[in-house]
């Protein structure tokens, strides 16, 4: 009976670990899904809002168009040392304007003026050729109409009449590039100058902080960074408009050498 006693209870005693051990297990592995789930959700949650995020930052940097972001940085920059290099900006481009519209007035079909010079003189047609030079605009006609209105002195002094007016004329040619090429040389030296007083200001800021911060340098450092931007982005603006002037100079001048001396040969076959 006391063996048969003590094995029931054995196993009852087993009976209930087992239960208990498995029962145990249910509850732990229920515990573990439900965090797992509720770790997903969060992460879910947490996804859609931090790609919200992202997409208003995207959204809001794309909204910008590049005129206000350059408007920004204009005044970013400090307007007391940007303006001086937009006024810069505005005069230079005035200029080259000037510059080009006066040579494309100067701009002539010098090979039709030739041939209308030619026939007048063949048919000893004096005051008809000074008519057409007068009707025609640009620098070399009137280099030709110098010629013509000293037809009866002699050829010697008619070619110093040509190459006399001709420096005239090319000189003209040549008018406002000097204060073209001064506005390209004072952008950039205008930057430099913000570039310095920005520096200053960072050095000011620093003493007075008694800390050597990233944030206190910031605001210096921009002003410094951003007019040296605007004034060699200035100066290289004017600096490509230049070199179109100077080989536009260069064409003009090298068409009314080769037409000055096609023409001295008209005059000096037609002279008597």
């Amino acid at each position: 009976m006391n063996k048969r006693s003590r094995m029931k209870k054995l196993i009852a005693f087993l009976a209930i670990a087992g239960l208990s051990t498995f029962g145990l297990t249910n509850v732990v592995l229920a515990q573990d899904e439900t965090t797992t789930t509720a770790t997903e959700e969060q992460v879910n949650v947490q996804q859609p809002t931090e790609q919200a995020t992202a997409a208003e930052v995207e959204e809001t940097v794309t909204e910008k168009p590049f005129r206000q972001v350059l408007v920004d940085k204009f005044v970013e920059g400090g307007v007391p040392w940007m303006v001086p290099i937009l006024i810069t900006l505005i005069m230079g481009l005035a200029l080259v304007i000037e510059r080009t519209i006066y040579m494309n007035l100067a701009t002539t079909n010098t090979k039709k003026l030739l041939q209308g010079i030619e026939e007048a003189l063949s048919k000893g047609n004096l005051e008809a050729a000074k008519q057409l030079c007068r009707d025609t605009r640009g620098p070399v006609a009137s280099v030709f109409y110098q010629g013509l209105d000293r037809y009866d002195d002699g050829i010697e002094e008619i070619d110093k009449a040509v190459i006399a007016y001709g420096g005239v004329q090319a000189a003209r040619l040549e008018a406002n590039m000097p204060w073209i090429s001064f506005f390209i040389a004072v952008a950039p030296s205008l930057g430099f100058l913000g570039t310095v007083v920005g520096m200053v200001q960072a050095f000011d800021d620093i003493e007075r902080a008694g800390d050597i911060s990233p944030t206190i340098v910031a605001g210096g450092m921009k002003v410094a960074l951003l007019t040296t931007v605007f004034g060699l982005i200035v100066a290289i603006i004017l600096q490509v408009f230049y070199s179109y002037l100077i080989t536009k100079i260069d064409s003009l001048v090298a068409s009314m050498e080769d037409a000055t001396i096609s023409y001295m040969d008209i005059i000096v076959k037609y002279k008597k």
